[in-house]
Order: C-alpha cells, then sequence, then structure tokens
C-alpha cells in the first residue's frame, strides 16, 4: 500500500524534492498528476489538500493532508527514525530547514522569473528577463562561496538541504545554468552532479539535462485567423453608442506605437532600442513626460512602492492604445522614490492619463527632444542601469520596476 499521494508534476522541482526524500526512506508515493496552474485546480477535493490549488499536496493514506512543500518534505523523510538526511544535532536540522527556505524563497522564484518567460510559460519582456537573470545570479553566488568550502550544505554527508536544492535547481541547469556559466562555477556544479547522481535521485530523475547555452526566447508565430463566412445581414439591436477615448480624434499617426514597444522589448536597450527611437520619433504626434510620485517620502518596502506602480499601470488600460512608459523604483527599503518616463499620444498629459483616478498623485513634466539633459533622462528612465538622484542628492540604485506597453 502507498504511503501516500503526492499531487503534482514529475519536472517540477518542488514536486521532484519530494519524490526524492521518499526514494531514500523506501516510501511507495503515488504521484496523481495535477496542474501547476492553481486556477485550474478549483476542485473542492484537492482544494481542502491545498488550498490556493498550488502544487504538490499530499494526502497520506492515514488521511493526514498537508500543502507546503518544505512541510512535505519534512514530515516524508521523518518517517524513518534513522534517516540521516535530517542531521545529527538540533544545530543541522535548524541550518537544513535555512537552506530549504533560502532555496523555496530566494533560489527558485528568481530563477523562474528569468527562464519562465524564456520557455513561454509567462509573458516575455526583455528588460525584466535580463533583470531576473542579473538577481538569479546573484543569489546563486552565495551557493558557490559557500560550497568552494563545503562539500555539502550541512555537515559532512548529504541531508535533506542537498536533496531538495539539487531539485529546484533542475530546470535551471537545463536552461540557463550553462556551459560557461558551469565552467566559472565548478563548486556548485561538483556539488549539483554529486547530488543527483545518488541512486535515490537517479531513481525518480534519470535523465538529467544540462544546457549548452542560456535557452533563447522564441516569439510565438501570429496564426492567420480564417475568414468569417458571409452571413446573411441581421437587424442590429439598439445600442448606446460608447464614449470614445478624447485621444481618438487625433488620428492615426504615422510612427505606430506598438512598433516601438516591440522594438523595446526584444532589442538591447541602449544599442538597439533607443537609436530607433529617435530616429523615429514624431514631435509633431507625440510629447514625452516626466512622470513622478509626489509622496516619494510616504513610501516604505521597495516592493509595495513597486505594487503601486502596478496598480497605477492596471488603471492606465483605456490608454493603452496611446501610452508607452517605464517607470521605476530606486533606492532601498524606508529610502525610495518612483519615477518614470511616458511617451503619450498628443501634447497634452491630462487626456492619457486621467483615465486612472490616481493620475493625480502623479506629477508630470513635459521634456524636450531637443535638450540633451532631457534625452539623457528619457534614455536612462528607460534603461533601468543608472542610478537616480534622491531628495538629498545621493545616488539611488535601480530597485524595481514596470513597463506600461
Amino acid at each position: 500500500m502507498a504511503f501516500g499521494k503526492l499531487y503534482g508534476l514529475p519536472d517540477n522541482g518542488r514536486t521532484l524534492s519530494v519524490l526524492v526524500a521518499a526514494k531514500h526512506n523506501d516510501l511507495d508515493l503515488e504521484l496523481v498528476k495535477t496542474e501547476a496552474k492553481a486556477d485550474a485546480n478549483t476542485g473542492a477535493e484537492y482544494r481542502s489538500i491545498q488550498p490556493l490549488g498550488k502544487i504538490p499536496g499530499f494526502e497520506g493514506a492515514n488521511g493526514f493532508k498537508l500543502s507546503e512543500v518544505i512541510a512535505i518534505n519534512i514530515y516524508v523523510t521523518s518517517q524513518n527514525e534513522k534517516t540521516t538526511l535530517l542531521g545529527k544535532t538540533k544545530q543541522d536540522y535548524a541550518s537544513i530547514v535555512s537552506w530549504l527556505s533560502f532555496a523555496n524563497a530566494e533560489l527558485l522564484p528568481r530563477f523562474g522569473a528569468w527562464y519562465r518567460p524564456l520557455l513561454g510559460l509567462d509573458g516575455y519582456n526583455k528588460k525584466t528577463v535580463d533583470e531576473a537573470s542579473k538577481a538569479a545570479l546573484k543569489t546563486i553566488a552565495v551557493l558557490e562561496k559557500y560550497l568552494t568550502e563545503n562539500t555539502y550544505l550541512v555537515g559532512e554527508r548529504i541531508t535533506l538541504a542537498d536533496t531538495f536544492t539539487a531539485s529546484l535547481l533542475t530546470r535551471a541547469f537545463a536552461t540557463v545554468l550553462d556551459k560557461s556559466w558551469r565552467s566559472e562555477n565548478p563548486a556548485t556544479t561538483r556539488w549539483y552532479n554529486t547530488i543527483i547522481n545518488q541512486e535515490p535521485f537517479k531513481a525518480v530523475f534519470p535523465n538529467p539535462v544540462f544546457a549548452e547555452e542560456v535557452v533563447k526566447y522564441t516569439p510565438p508565430k501570429k496564426e492567420e485567423k480564417p475568414k468569417p463566412a458571409a452571413a446573411a445581414p441581421e437587424q442590429p439591436a439598439e445600442e448606446k453608442p460608447k464614449a470614445k477615448h478624447p485621444l481618438e480624434a487625433l488620428g492615426k499617426p504615422t510612427l505606430i506605437l506598438d512598433d516601438w514597444k516591440r522594438k523595446y522589448s526584444n532589442e538591447e536597450t541602449r544599442e538597439e532600442a533607443l537609436p530607433w527611437f529617435w530616429q523615429n520619433y514624431k514631435p509633431d504626434e507625440y510629447s514625452l513626460w516626466k512622470v513622478d510620485y509626489k509622496y516619494n517620502d510616504e513610501l516604505k518596502l521597495t516592493f509595495m512602492s513597486n505594487n503601486l506602480v502596478g496598480g497605477f499601470h492596471a488603471r492606465l488600460e483605456a490608454s493603452r492604445k496611446y501610452l508607452f512608459g517605464a517607470q521605476a523604483v530606486y533606492g532601498a527599503n524606508y529610502a525610495n522614490v518612483i519615477t518614470g518616463v511616458f511617451l503619450v499620444r498628443g501634447q497634452e498629459a491630462e487626456p492619457a492619463f486621467s483615465v486612472a483616478p490616481d493620475w493625480e498623485s502623479y506629477s508630470f513634466q513635459k521634456l524636450d527632444h531637443t535638450s540633451e539633459a532631457d534625452r539623457k533622462t528619457v534614455e536612462d528612465l528607460w534603461a533601468w542601469d543608472v542610478p537616480v538622484k534622491g531628495a538629498d542628492g545621493q545616488d539611488l540604485p535601480f530597485a524595481d520596476g514596470h513597463v506600461f506597453k
């Protein structure tokens, strides 16, 4: 009889970690293939196991249920009272849990933000992916430094910290931790190869993949929509005319905004996109505006500030056809600002921005494309690669941001 059911997918790192832990203890787990997308798992039965609909979820043969991957791993591992995977001492155990938290909360989310858009699993934006890659490599550098001086993550033998962390890195090694990175990070590479070649690991993950190069993003092909068959004319129902956007009266511009948005998303910002922009910019059709949050002194944590930007952009949806912009958070927790530059159809800011109820929380400064200083402002705030000056004159580094496109 199986020890229990594990709900997940065999190629999912978190699911894999539990299967490896079970194999170490010779426990038989029934894998129930379950969608990775939480909104697909709406059934009451699964929600009673995993209330958020995420994977993995666990249900023991005795009816015991668990929903968080670290808890599931510890529970499965602890079924063998003689296991060494949980360490020898309380300090070992605490260190193991520390590495589990690091892998689950720091490593995996950052690498996921890098490779998921490249694989077409999330929306692709080159600038966002580039920033994610930097964050991921900075995080895994912690592992490289530690493993340069240590064979395993805790103690002198393999523990749950090793099998769990290696499991969560399997897709990263298959997609973005390429041959070049592996040659420059021999300690992590040596450790990873050691862990995945242990028999319990090989039993559930027999064919590891190693990327030769970082996986390249391939834009989806546009499918031609078949022309609808001619239908008999119907008497249209009376509808109230939709209110037109005030900028619709300006007509179609010669600079197509979507062309610029694609260029910005898919090309190097400074090397390719910005030269293209200045070459094609039509000041008679568009204007440039520096958009600053008025209440920077009230901002606290950078992620909260970034959520504020995201909310503002969501409320600008009605003007999406007439706007492009990049807004970012610069600085650190309790010392950050929100600033950015927008390209706006027409010569006024209000018609485009007043669709957002909170637009008056921002100040709008029109920029002159013929001014060298203003051009530099546009380039710096669209490239996100230089700091901005705070109110006290100190440099504030880029923290996070959103592109409205």
